[in-house]
């Protein structure tokens, strides 16, 4: 029989970096660097609600921290250190391990250390609760509401695919094994594009990341800003395993779609050259996609210039599922 201590120490505690004071203590420390900012960032992930209990629980580790940098990135953040919170209905050791593992191994990658958390029994099915930290220059932090009209619109990596394979796992598509197995590790396993964004402060205007959709996400953007904004599809990173789904799905995929955790910023038309630099750089993939403006509300065109009209701009915790 396991203690809650027991498995704090077997599965959560790592040696702390200089400087840290981690796992064991009432409370964590982490060094802030002279003249940055603190940022932090929380998020909850329920069984059933934001992951299927067949994932590959390493994978669910992995993209457990991964989605939480994916804030500080949208900030222009350097990770500093998290903080984990996990209810289970039981102890399995194989689990844990697999999870743990897949939280550590992100957790190496991007400098985010684990800390500190709670472990705790569950009633019914898993709760993880992750709270990030990381450090800015305040002078450069990237915000929603800085977005000016005529600056450039920007997404990193590629859209779609986290709702296809979504889709298809809920057998609200039909299944096809090929489509799935090209779509789920974006869904599984998201790689934010955290170095590329550190190096965004000053160059950038406003940023965050695409977690409910890019409709409504970018929305965020608009509203916080008080501009309008352009945006032609066909300039948008589809996955390819997407471009070929009928036109009403494919465009709900990608320009409702959740689950992405890229990033989508504006920056002025004359940074468009060190952009491209920065994002061949860092192995990003990254896509002009349209423009903002004066006029308020976002206008997604197709080829023929025809405004896109969606049924749904993104994900709502409190409504249906988009």
């Amino acid at each position: 029989m396991s203690s809650e201590f027991d498995l704090i120490k077997r599965y959560f505690t790592r040696t702390a970096p200089d400087g840290y004071l981690g796992v064991g203590d009432d409370c964590a420390l982490l060094p802030i660097p002279s003249g940055r900012s603190l940022v932090t960032s929380t998020d909850l992930l329920l069984e059933g609600r934001h992951f299927l209990s067949d994932i590959d629980p390493f994978l669910l580790g992995h993209k457990t921290l991964a989605v939480n940098v994916s804030d500080l990135a949208a900030m222009g953040a350097v990770p500093a250190g998290s903080l984990l919170g996990l209810a289970v209905p039981d102890v399995d050791h194989a689990w844990l391990q697999a999870f743990s593992e897949g939280f550590h191994a992100f957790a190496e990658a991007c400098g985010c250390p684990l800390i500190g958390g709670d472990t705790t029994r569950s009633v019914d099915g898993i709760v993880i609760s992750v709270t990030v930290m990381g450090h800015v220059d305040p002078k450069t932090v990237l915000r929603r509401d800085a977005a000016v009209p005529g600056d450039d619109i920007w997404v990193t990596g590629e859209l779609g695919a986290p709702d296809v394979a979504l889709a298809l796992l809920q057998g609200r598509l039909p299944h096809d094994a090929q489509l799935l197995a090209a779509t789920r590790p974006a869904l599984e396993a998201p790689q934010p594009p955290w170095r590329f964004a550190q190096r965004l402060g000053g160059v950038g205007h406003a940023a965050l990341d695409i977690s409910d959709g890019l409709a409504q996400d970018l929305g965020h953007i608009l509203r916080a800003s008080g501009c309008g904004a352009t945006v032609y599809y066909a300039k948008l990173p589809i996955h390819p395993g997407v471009a070929s789904l009928a036109p009403s799905v494919q465009h709900h995929a990608v320009l409702a779609g959740g689950d992405v955790y890229q990033l989508c910023f504006t920056a002025p038309s004359s940074q468009r050259e060190r952009l491209h630099t920065m994002a061949n750089e860092e192995g990003v993939r990254l896509a002009r996609v349209g423009v903002t403006t004066t006029e308020p509300g976002l206008r997604i065109l197709d080829d023929n210039g025809k405004q896109i009209i969606l049924e749904s701009a993104g994900f709502d915790h409190f409504g249906d599922r988009a």
